[in-house]
């Protein structure tokens, strides 16, 4: 059968068409019951069985469950449970939750996929009988409602000795089924009847609950989605993205598009119900009422449930005529939530039998959730994973759900598992599909493949890289030409030979995005077969490469530049150790020695060349690992060293990266994928201008020159480690580089300022970095090596694809500081070490601590809320200085200072700092027991020009080692 549906449209010209739109019906598409003898389905389409499904006081025959769409959406939770079984999943409903929330659409498609679990499909929408006609003045809600009551009614008629139940939590819709003659119930109705569903009631959805009692409101309302819309139109309201502080809970900022500055938030009602990464509505507050960030540490550090009143922290901080105000504002509605599901644990409730508890997640800048489960007792111990559904006016927390648990607080495994979770990174294995489109083994170069390829087997190339590499992306070689130049190249492991555009392999490195390394893994961007072995340019294999290569004088200034698609066989894989002692042995001659040397000689000139150009050297204390063998864990920790060759290798790939960027932009310059680094407002350089000061040197912003002549200046003969200390003061000023699209940013903008070049772009590490795979692409396309297609031209579609690489490569770098925070912690859990540190920053209540050896940072409180000393520090805030009687804290001070680990909060054990000297009567107490408050401890921002990861590296006796592979660009 065939409806048709006629209209017409007006254009913009005044033309009008006519369209029309056939929908085809059938009658013979299955219900998907074996029971039923109606329809003739092959043996794959009888998904639903005959048994009664999970016992239920409310239904007393066998029976299937029909879902709406709101049950999926705000229920899924639930029906990933295996007890929940025989379900009908209409096609009205999966399109529309498809359209309206991709990871439960993912979630849902996981379920459908399962024969276990019996969900089946059922096409609706063209099925004759089921199909329904939207209504002149129905909207498209209550039409499809309509249409999920239709099938519903078909079900039960279509059936006999089966009923089909609508499950629906919209009162509305339940109410008309009802009155049709239909079973239906909420989720929670359903979830309470069943004989052992006690667990799914843990994991009901709040969305739809009413906190109970009366009372004021503690939040002002939020603004409708129409007064918002007309707010911002107006220029009344802003738009931008709330970041909540991780160090004081009443405080957080929005950044708004177009705004130098992001605009501060502070207080309960100003930040008005936000979570992090919430897109939200602002209002800018007069200027007079502007105010400053505050210098307090402030943690959300009630032990119990305090009920819903709202004592108002003092945080707002007054400023005086020498602290620059900040723009304030407060947050006036929700534009889009960007909640997600969060890891911690529950906190005690004093009250026994109570239902009712508070989570508090492992993220301090998430406020704690309030939620309901009967087994408590259970999850005490437990690492839990709970989701956001609602925030009412009167709680002062939002409402959740228990999802799952993870495991023993603690325990590495468990720990490890969170630290993924909480930062989005996907971990799971590579699904079938994906790996269906891999080569198949033994793989083979083929007469053909080296036909469209240069061969450079002949060449003495080689790779350095960390110990215990296993996804070499990079080689290089060196040598002399006839006319007395020099070839120099850099070969990139032809990752784009064997991920194809569009394919399941593909799609996943896109949403992936980078390889993620913590100290004791490594979770790969695409499967070990091409990150491990047949992209990996092993010593003594043949591999593909694209290679760069460089005719260059002996001072290293380029003659001219070529690529090409290449096939190589690297002589050897070395370390940066071995390659430096094969550079400084003059009993080394081979060619591999010769070609190191003089790629070391050319580097030292680029180097030289690049930091007279205003490039800058900052710093990032690095730490290595050495792990026991057996249970992997951390057994001793030190500073990373750093050698010329580590430096040899940056300068080569910088330089490739560079050349690149040029070659792709010019070919293509609305569409090239670049990599650009913002210079800071010169309000970023505050803090490092103020430190600087305050040790007699004048640090110059107004460029990267200046500030890179300003930092080299820098040197104090009483402390050595002074200027390392100030370029890591200086790397946190710095903006995040970035991915973006040529064609959507005006040339200038294209500047990378940490590296003070003009154009810049990734593509020297394409086994685990996906922009480097479009990039590869892109320079295929150019030398005529491959063919285009429409998505690499797309410049909305690569804008969506950086957003996505950006948004992952900032949690990778996350994920593995926060790996290296949580061996810090295994190090230290029976130790208690004094060391040498220094100041980094003076804030009113505390002392950063950066302790070189360990290359980890830790605050140290000096006047914590609540508790009565008789020590007495006085904070200067226009001097940032600590005072407590002739002794005085400045940033860059030398301190010693006892570490040991607090583990009496088992949601976050503590690294606590406890000041040894200077000594301070009352205070300094060097006892092996320390007992000072205790400290969230951080490790130290990596340079945002180089390593986007702490390189931790792993070894062992059994040489069973895990890279954390250094970011040379």
């Amino acid at each position: 059968m065939l409806t048709t549906k006629t209209f017409f449209r007006k254009t913009k010209s005044g033309n009008i068409f006519k369209i029309t739109r056939d929908h085809y019906l059938r009658d013979d598409i299955w219900c998907g019951s074996e029971i039923c003898d109606n329809c003739s389905p092959k043996l794959s389409g009888k998904i639903l069985d005959e048994s009664p499904g999970a016992t239920s006081s409310l239904i007393n025959t066998p029976y299937y469950l029909l879902l709406d769409t709101n049950i999926v959406l705000d229920q899924i939770h639930i029906l990933e449970e295996e007890l929940i079984c025989n379900v009908v999943i209409l096609q009205t409903v999966l399109e529309e939750v498809r359209h309206r929330s991709s990871n439960v659409y993912k979630s849902l498609a996981d379920i459908i996929s399962n024969p276990n679990r019996k969900f089946y499909v059922f096409v609706n929408e063209h099925r004759r009988e089921t199909y329904v006609e939207r209504i002149r003045g129905e909207s498209a809600n209550d039409r499809n409602d309509r249409a999920i009551r239709e099938a519903t009614k078909w079900y039960n008629s279509h059936l006999e000795g089966i009923k089909t139940v609508l499950l629906t939590d919209d009162n509305d819709n339940k109410e008309k089924a009802r009155r049709e003659g239909l079973l239906a119930f909420t989720m929670e109705e359903y979830v309470e009847s069943l004989d052992n569903g006690g667990v799914l009631v843990d994991k009901l959805s709040k969305r739809q609950f009413v906190l109970e009692g009366k009372g004021e409101p503690l939040f002002p309302c939020h603004l409708t989605p129409a007064e918002i819309h007309k707010g911002i139109t107006s220029g009344k309201l802003l738009q931008g993205s709330f970041l909540a502080s991780r160090e004081n809970f009443l405080e957080g900022t929005v950044n708004v598009e177009g705004m130098d500055k992001f605009v501060l938030v502070q207080g309960r009602v100003g930040l008005n119900r936000a979570v992090d990464g919430d897109v939200v509505a602002l209002e800018l507050l007069p200027k007079d009422q502007w105010t400053a960030p505050s210098d307090i540490v402030l943690q959300d550090e009630e032990e119990e449930d305090p009920g819903d009143v709202i004592d108002e922290e003092e945080i707002v901080q007054k400023p005086t005529k020498e602290v620059e105000r900040t723009p304030t504002g407060k947050i006036v509605g929700i534009i889009r939530r960007k909640w997600r599901q969060y890891c911690g644990i529950l906190q005690p409730n004093a009250v026994k039998e109570n239902v009712r508890h508070l989570f508090v997640p492992a993220e301090r800048k998430i406020p704690k959730v309030r939620i309901e489960t009967r087994q408590a007792e259970a999850l005490y111990s437990q690492r839990i994973i709970v989701a956001i559904d609602s925030w009412p006016r009167n709680s002062r927390y939002p409402l959740g759900h228990f999802v799952r648990a993870l495991g023993n607080v603690g325990d590495k495994e468990t720990e490890n598992e969170v630290l993924l979770l909480e930062h989005d990174v996907p971990h799971s294995r590579f699904s079938d599909e994906v790996l269906s489109f891999l080569p198949k083994l033994p793989w083979v170069i083929t007469e053909s493949d080296v036909a469209q390829r240069e061969d450079f087997r002949h060449i003495d190339v080689c790779s350095v890289d960390p110990p215990g590499c296993t996804d070499i992306d990079d080689a290089l070689h060196c040598k002399e030409l006839d006319n007395g130049n020099l070839e120099v190249a850099v070969h990139i492991a032809d990752v784009s030979h064997f991920i194809r555009p569009g394919t399941a392999l593909d799609k996943e490195a896109a949403s992936r995005a980078t390889t993620v390394y913590l100290v004791d893994k490594r979770i790969d961007m695409v499967p070990e077969l091409l990150s491990s072995n047949l992209c990996s340019l092993r010593g003594n294999e043949e591999r593909f490469a694209f290679s760069c290569l460089w005719e260059m004088d002996h001072s290293a200034n380029i003659i001219n530049t070529r690529f090409c698609k290449s096939i190589i066989r690297s002589r050897a894989a070395m370390t940066y150790e071995e390659a430096q002692l094969k550079i400084d042995d003059p009993s080394q001659t081979d060619a591999i020695a010769k070609s190191l040397r003089g790629l070391n000689t050319l580097a030292k000139k680029l180097k030289k060349r690049r930091l007279e150009n205003g490039a800058l050297v900052l710093a990032s204390p690095e730490i290595r690992f050495q792990v026991d063998s057996e249970t992997h864990d951390p057994i001793e920790v030190e500073a990373k060293k750093m050698r010329e060759t580590n430096s040899m290798v940056e300068e080569f790939m910088l330089l490739a990266n560079i050349s690149v960027a040029k070659k792709i932009v010019e070919e293509f310059p609305e569409c090239a994928m670049l990599r650009r680094h913002p210079e800071p407002p010169q309000s970023n350089f505050e803090p490092l201008v103020k430190a600087g000061k305050h040790q007699g040197f004048e640090i110059n912003t107004l460029s990267g020159k200046d500030l890179a002549k300003s930092l080299e200046a820098a040197h104090k003969v009483d402390n050595p480690y002074f200027n390392t200390m100030l370029k890591v003061l200086a790397t946190r000023c710095m903006m995040q580089a970035v991915y973006f699209v040529s064609g959507m940013l005006q040339p200038t903008e294209f500047f990378h300022y940490g590296l003070a070049c003009p154009i810049y772009t990734h593509f020297t590490s394409p086994i685990r970095r996906y922009a480097d795979i479009i990039v590869h692409r892109l320079l295929a396309v150019c030398v005529g090596a491959d063919a285009t297609y429409p998505e690499l031209l797309d410049k909305k579609k690569s804008h969506a694809l950086c957003q996505n690489l950006n948004y992952r490569n900032r949690m990778a770098q996350y994920a593995g500081r926060a790996s290296v925070a949580l061996n810090t912690h295994l190090f230290f859990r029976e130790r208690v070490e004094t060391e040498a540190g220094y100041i980094l920053f003076v804030r009113k209540n505390a002392l950063q601590i950066l302790i070189p050896k360990y290359g980890l940072e830790g605050v140290l409180y000096l006047n914590k809320k609540g508790e009565v000393s008789t020590v007495n520090f006085v904070y200067n805030q226009e001097e940032h200085t600590q005072t407590c009687g002739d002794v005085v804290f400045r940033s860059f001070d030398p301190v010693e200072v006892q570490l040991s680990l607090d583990r009496s909060n088992v949601q976050h054990e503590k690294l606590v700092f406890k000041l040894v000297k200077p000594e301070i009567p009352g205070f300094s107490v060097p006892s092996p027991e320390p007992e000072s408050a205790p400290v969230d401890v951080k490790m130290s921002e990596a340079s945002k020009r180089k390593s986007p990861e702490l390189n931790a590296k792993i070894s062992g006796p059994m040489k069973k080692k895990v890279r954390r592979k250094r970011n040379k660009h």
